[in-house]
C-alpha cells in the first residue's frame, strides 16, 4: 500500500459528515456516516473511485473512522456492506463496534 493515502474528514450538516481518501492528491474514495444520537455514528455508505481499485483505500476509510471513533470516545454502527464485513474480520477493532443492548 502507499503511504500516500491521505484521509480528511468533513462534516456535510450537523448530523452527516464523510472521510475523503487522496491517493497521490487525487480522489480516490468516500465513506459517509450519520450521527445516530451523541453517541454513535452510521458508516452508511463506503466507495473507491474508479481506478483505485485494490489499493487498500476502503480499508483506510474504514481504519479512519475507527481511530475518529476511538478519539472521541464513541461507537459505530457499520451498515455500509464493506464496513461490516471489515468489521466482521477484525476483532481487534470490535472496542467501537455498536452494540444492540449495550
Amino acid at each position: 500500500m502507499s503511504n500516500d493515502i491521505e484521509i480528511i474528514r468533513t462534516d456535510t450538516s450537523e448530523r452527516k459528515g464523510v472521510f475523503t481518501a487522496y491517493l497521490n492528491g487525487l480522489p480516490a474514495g468516500e465513506m459517509t456516516y450519520t450521527w445516530a444520537g451523541t453517541q454513535k455514528f452510521i458508516i452508511d455508505h463506503t466507495g473507491v473511485n474508479d481506478g483505485f481499485n485494490g489499493r487498500g483505500i476502503g480499508k483506510e476509510l474504514v481504519k479512519a473512522g475507527v481511530a475518529f471513533a476511538r478519539k472521541e470516545k464513541v461507537k459505530i454502527m457499520p451498515l455500509c456492506p464493506f464496513a461490516k464485513s471489515y468489521f466482521d474480520k477484525h476483532t481487534d477493532i470490535h472496542d467501537v463496534l455498536y452494540k444492540v443492548g449495550g
